[in-house]
Protein backbone atom coordinates (compact mmCIF):
# COMPACT_ATOMS: atom_id res chain seq x y z
CA UNK A 1 0.00 0.00 0.00
CA UNK A 2 2.85 2.25 0.88
CA UNK A 3 4.42 1.98 -2.79
CA UNK A 4 0.97 2.85 -4.50
CA UNK A 5 0.77 6.21 -2.03
CA UNK A 6 4.67 6.99 -3.34
CA UNK A 7 3.50 6.30 -7.04
CA UNK A 8 0.34 8.66 -6.31
CA UNK A 9 2.62 11.09 -5.71
CA UNK A 10 5.03 10.69 -8.25
CA UNK A 11 2.34 10.28 -10.50
CA UNK A 12 0.57 13.54 -9.17
CA UNK A 13 3.96 15.23 -9.34
CA UNK A 14 5.09 14.87 -12.63
CA UNK A 15 1.43 15.85 -14.50
CA UNK A 16 1.60 18.88 -12.11
CA UNK A 17 5.16 19.59 -13.50
CA UNK A 18 4.47 18.55 -17.07
CA UNK A 19 1.56 21.34 -16.71
CA UNK A 20 3.16 24.00 -15.07
CA UNK A 21 6.39 23.45 -17.87
CA UNK A 22 3.45 23.60 -21.01
CA UNK A 23 2.69 26.80 -19.14
CA UNK A 24 6.13 28.54 -19.26
CA UNK A 25 6.90 27.54 -22.45
CA UNK A 26 8.38 29.79 -24.34
CA UNK A 27 8.24 32.57 -21.24
CA UNK A 28 11.01 31.79 -19.77
CA UNK A 29 15.03 30.44 -20.66
CA UNK A 30 14.64 26.78 -20.08
CA UNK A 31 18.26 26.91 -18.39
CA UNK A 32 16.99 29.83 -15.99
CA UNK A 33 14.07 27.66 -15.29
CA UNK A 34 16.39 24.91 -13.96
CA UNK A 35 18.68 26.62 -11.68
CA UNK A 36 15.59 28.68 -10.43
CA UNK A 37 14.35 25.26 -9.23
CA UNK A 38 17.56 24.04 -7.96
CA UNK A 39 17.87 27.16 -5.71
CA UNK A 40 14.52 26.67 -4.42
CA UNK A 41 14.96 22.77 -3.86
CA UNK A 42 18.44 23.50 -2.37
CA UNK A 43 17.12 25.96 0.13
CA UNK A 44 14.26 23.49 0.65
CA UNK A 45 16.07 20.57 1.43
CA UNK A 46 18.74 22.40 3.60
CA UNK A 47 16.09 23.74 5.87
CA UNK A 48 14.34 19.81 5.71
CA UNK A 49 17.07 18.09 6.57
CA UNK A 50 18.15 20.74 9.64
CA UNK A 51 14.60 20.03 11.15
CA UNK A 52 14.99 16.63 10.99
CA UNK A 53 18.28 16.87 12.62
CA UNK A 54 19.99 14.42 9.84
CA UNK A 55 22.52 17.42 8.19
CA UNK A 56 24.99 14.37 7.79
CA UNK A 57 22.61 13.74 4.58
CA UNK A 58 24.19 16.42 3.12
CA UNK A 59 27.10 14.72 2.59
CA UNK A 60 28.33 11.65 0.35
CA UNK A 61 31.14 9.64 -0.25
CA UNK A 62 30.09 9.13 -3.83
CA UNK A 63 30.42 12.64 -4.99
CA UNK A 64 31.78 11.39 -8.47
CA UNK A 65 28.60 9.37 -9.15
CA UNK A 66 26.46 11.70 -8.11
CA UNK A 67 27.86 14.04 -10.47
CA UNK A 68 27.49 12.08 -13.64
CA UNK A 69 23.97 11.39 -12.55
CA UNK A 70 23.07 15.01 -12.16
CA UNK A 71 25.18 15.65 -15.49
CA UNK A 72 23.09 12.72 -17.66
CA UNK A 73 19.85 14.35 -15.63
CA UNK A 74 20.42 18.07 -16.66
CA UNK A 75 20.78 17.07 -19.75
CA UNK A 76 17.43 15.00 -20.24
CA UNK A 77 15.59 17.18 -17.90
CA UNK A 78 16.35 19.88 -20.34
CA UNK A 79 15.65 17.96 -23.61
CA UNK A 80 12.26 17.00 -21.77
CA UNK A 81 11.55 20.60 -21.03
CA UNK A 82 12.30 21.53 -24.92
CA UNK A 83 9.75 18.42 -25.51
CA UNK A 84 6.77 19.59 -23.84
CA UNK A 85 7.04 22.42 -25.73
CA UNK A 86 6.43 20.45 -28.93
CA UNK A 87 4.71 17.38 -28.38
CA UNK A 88 1.32 16.63 -27.35
CA UNK A 89 1.43 16.23 -23.44
CA UNK A 90 0.76 11.92 -24.25
CA UNK A 91 3.43 11.42 -26.39
CA UNK A 92 6.17 13.31 -24.03
CA UNK A 93 5.02 10.84 -21.38
CA UNK A 94 4.80 7.70 -23.88
CA UNK A 95 7.72 8.30 -25.15
CA UNK A 96 9.58 8.56 -21.72
CA UNK A 97 8.42 4.87 -21.25
CA UNK A 98 11.21 3.67 -23.24
CA UNK A 99 13.42 4.20 -20.29
CA UNK A 100 13.80 0.72 -19.33
CA UNK A 101 14.33 -0.26 -22.62
CA UNK A 102 17.48 2.02 -22.83
CA UNK A 103 18.39 0.95 -19.31
CA UNK A 104 18.61 -3.23 -21.04
CA UNK A 105 20.75 -1.53 -24.02
CA UNK A 106 23.43 0.31 -22.24
CA UNK A 107 23.47 -2.17 -19.30
CA UNK A 108 24.56 -4.29 -22.58
CA UNK A 109 27.01 -2.87 -24.04
CA UNK A 110 28.73 -0.62 -21.41
CA UNK A 111 28.44 -3.24 -18.45
CA UNK A 112 28.65 -6.57 -20.43
CA UNK A 113 25.50 -8.04 -19.23
CA UNK A 114 23.89 -10.79 -20.96
CA UNK A 115 21.02 -9.85 -23.61
CA UNK A 116 18.68 -13.14 -23.04
CA UNK A 117 15.39 -14.30 -25.37
CA UNK A 118 13.37 -12.78 -22.70
CA UNK A 119 15.39 -9.60 -22.78
CA UNK A 120 15.63 -9.39 -26.27
CA UNK A 121 12.28 -10.28 -26.80
CA UNK A 122 11.37 -7.05 -24.01
CA UNK A 123 13.72 -4.44 -26.37
CA UNK A 124 11.62 -5.54 -29.64
CA UNK A 125 8.64 -5.02 -28.14
CA UNK A 126 9.67 -1.47 -26.23
CA UNK A 127 10.66 -0.65 -29.85
CA UNK A 128 7.65 -1.70 -31.53
CA UNK A 129 5.91 0.50 -29.15
CA UNK A 130 7.91 3.42 -30.05
CA UNK A 131 7.36 2.80 -34.05
CA UNK A 132 3.66 2.92 -33.21
CA UNK A 133 4.13 6.02 -31.71
CA UNK A 134 6.31 8.42 -33.52
CA UNK A 135 4.70 6.90 -36.95
CA UNK A 136 8.17 6.07 -38.79
CA UNK A 137 7.64 8.28 -42.40
CA UNK A 138 5.83 10.32 -40.83
CA UNK A 139 7.44 12.01 -37.42
CA UNK A 140 10.41 9.88 -37.17
CA UNK A 141 12.43 13.22 -38.21
CA UNK A 142 10.10 15.31 -36.20
CA UNK A 143 12.32 17.35 -33.95
CA UNK A 144 10.13 16.95 -30.82
CA UNK A 145 10.51 13.06 -30.90
CA UNK A 146 14.37 12.98 -31.41
CA UNK A 147 14.53 15.22 -28.73
CA UNK A 148 12.74 13.29 -26.60
CA UNK A 149 14.47 9.90 -27.21
CA UNK A 150 17.67 12.29 -26.20
CA UNK A 151 16.16 12.64 -23.13
CA UNK A 152 14.99 9.18 -22.36
CA UNK A 153 18.95 8.38 -22.56
CA UNK A 154 19.65 10.76 -20.46
CA UNK A 155 17.02 9.46 -18.20
CA UNK A 156 18.03 5.10 -18.94
CA UNK A 157 22.07 6.51 -17.50
CA UNK A 158 20.36 8.37 -15.17
CA UNK A 159 18.33 5.23 -13.64
CA UNK A 160 21.21 3.26 -13.48
CA UNK A 161 23.18 5.36 -11.50
CA UNK A 162 20.25 6.31 -9.21
CA UNK A 163 20.17 2.22 -8.42
CA UNK A 164 23.76 1.98 -7.68
CA UNK A 165 23.34 5.28 -5.14
CA UNK A 166 20.36 4.36 -3.72
CA UNK A 167 22.50 0.79 -2.38
CA UNK A 168 24.22 3.19 0.10
CA UNK A 169 22.67 6.75 0.08
CA UNK A 170 18.98 8.04 1.37
CA UNK A 171 16.68 8.96 -1.00
CA UNK A 172 16.66 12.75 0.54
CA UNK A 173 20.60 12.60 -0.36
CA UNK A 174 20.31 11.95 -4.21
CA UNK A 175 17.72 14.78 -4.67
CA UNK A 176 20.16 17.11 -2.29
CA UNK A 177 22.89 16.14 -4.51
CA UNK A 178 20.48 16.76 -7.48
CA UNK A 179 20.22 20.34 -6.44
CA UNK A 180 23.67 21.25 -5.49
CA UNK A 181 25.33 19.93 -8.76
CA UNK A 182 22.13 21.25 -11.30
CA UNK A 183 22.11 24.69 -9.51
CA UNK A 184 25.35 25.76 -11.41
CA UNK A 185 25.33 23.86 -14.51
CA UNK A 186 21.76 25.98 -14.80
CA UNK A 187 23.10 29.50 -13.57
CA UNK A 188 26.32 28.34 -16.32
CA UNK A 189 24.13 27.93 -19.27
CA UNK A 190 21.59 30.45 -18.95
CA UNK A 191 24.58 32.67 -18.85
CA UNK A 192 24.57 36.72 -17.60
CA UNK A 193 21.66 37.92 -19.18
CA UNK A 194 19.02 36.60 -16.47
CA UNK A 195 15.52 37.98 -17.04
CA UNK A 196 13.24 37.71 -13.66
CA UNK A 197 10.42 35.45 -14.04
CA UNK A 198 7.32 37.93 -14.20
CA UNK A 199 4.84 38.12 -11.40
CA UNK A 200 2.39 35.74 -13.08
CA UNK A 201 5.05 33.32 -13.42
CA UNK A 202 6.27 32.72 -10.13
CA UNK A 203 3.37 30.00 -8.92
CA UNK A 204 3.99 27.69 -12.69
CA UNK A 205 8.13 28.50 -11.40
CA UNK A 206 7.58 27.40 -8.16
CA UNK A 207 4.98 24.35 -9.23
CA UNK A 208 8.16 23.06 -11.92
CA UNK A 209 10.49 23.20 -8.51
CA UNK A 210 8.72 21.54 -5.79
CA UNK A 211 7.04 18.91 -7.87
CA UNK A 212 10.35 18.54 -9.19
CA UNK A 213 11.61 17.30 -5.86
CA UNK A 214 8.87 15.58 -4.81
CA UNK A 215 8.16 13.43 -7.96
CA UNK A 216 11.66 12.05 -7.68
CA UNK A 217 11.79 11.64 -3.65
CA UNK A 218 8.66 9.62 -4.07
CA UNK A 219 9.98 7.56 -7.26
CA UNK A 220 13.17 6.90 -5.21
CA UNK A 221 11.31 5.65 -2.20
CA UNK A 222 8.74 3.51 -4.42
CA UNK A 223 11.74 1.93 -5.87
CA UNK A 224 12.95 1.29 -2.29
CA UNK A 225 10.07 -0.55 -1.02
CA UNK A 226 8.90 -2.78 -4.08
CA UNK A 227 9.89 -4.48 -7.62
CA UNK A 228 10.45 -2.66 -10.14
CA UNK A 229 8.07 -4.25 -12.34
CA UNK A 230 5.20 -2.90 -9.56
CA UNK A 231 6.78 0.50 -9.89
CA UNK A 232 7.09 0.63 -13.72
CA UNK A 233 3.14 -0.79 -13.83
CA UNK A 234 1.85 2.00 -11.49
CA UNK A 235 3.87 3.90 -13.28
CA UNK A 236 2.04 3.43 -16.71
CA UNK A 237 -0.86 4.99 -15.38
CA UNK A 238 1.07 8.71 -15.94
CA UNK A 239 -0.10 7.81 -19.76
CA UNK A 240 -3.90 8.08 -19.72
CA UNK A 241 -3.86 10.73 -16.80
CA UNK A 242 -2.04 13.02 -18.99
CA UNK A 243 -3.96 12.33 -22.02
CA UNK A 244 -6.87 13.32 -20.56
CA UNK A 245 -5.33 16.38 -18.95
CA UNK A 246 -3.92 17.58 -22.43
CA UNK A 247 -7.38 17.14 -24.21
CA UNK A 248 -8.92 19.03 -21.21
CA UNK A 249 -6.71 22.01 -20.44
CA UNK A 250 -5.23 22.30 -24.16
CA UNK A 251 -7.79 20.57 -26.64
CA UNK A 252 -4.84 18.03 -27.64
CA UNK A 253 -5.99 15.05 -29.53
CA UNK A 254 -6.04 11.56 -27.68
CA UNK A 255 -4.73 9.54 -30.53
CA UNK A 256 -5.07 5.59 -30.20
CA UNK A 257 -1.69 4.77 -31.66
CA UNK A 258 0.17 6.34 -28.36
CA UNK A 259 -2.35 4.95 -25.85
CA UNK A 260 -1.46 1.45 -27.90
CA UNK A 261 1.68 2.08 -28.27
CA UNK A 262 2.19 2.88 -24.61
CA UNK A 263 0.56 -0.19 -23.98
CA UNK A 264 3.14 -2.43 -26.35
CA UNK A 265 5.86 -0.65 -23.89
CA UNK A 266 4.03 -1.38 -20.67
CA UNK A 267 3.90 -4.84 -21.96
CA UNK A 268 7.47 -5.12 -22.73
CA UNK A 269 9.35 -3.23 -19.30
CA UNK A 270 6.93 -6.52 -17.90
CA UNK A 271 8.33 -8.98 -20.11
CA UNK A 272 11.68 -7.94 -19.02
CA UNK A 273 11.48 -7.73 -15.22
CA UNK A 274 8.76 -10.97 -14.91
CA UNK A 275 11.95 -12.32 -16.04
CA UNK A 276 14.52 -11.28 -13.71
CA UNK A 277 11.23 -11.98 -10.69
CA UNK A 278 11.34 -15.65 -11.71
CA UNK A 279 15.79 -15.46 -11.92
CA UNK A 280 15.56 -14.80 -8.03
Amino acid sequence: MRTVLWMLGAIASFCLMAIAARELDGQIDKFELLAIRSMVGFVLLVIIMNVIKRPTLMFSQRTKTHFWRNLFHFIGQFSWLVGIGLLPLAEVFAIEFTVPLWVLIIAAIFLGEVITRRKFASVTLGLIGVVVIVKPGIQILDVGGLVMIIASLCFAITFILSKSLLTTEHPLTLVFYMTLIQLPLGALMAGADWTMPEPWMWPWVMAVALTGLSAHYCMFRAMQLADVSVVITLDFLRLPIIATIGMLLYGEPVEVSVIFGGVIMLLANLVNHWRIKEAA
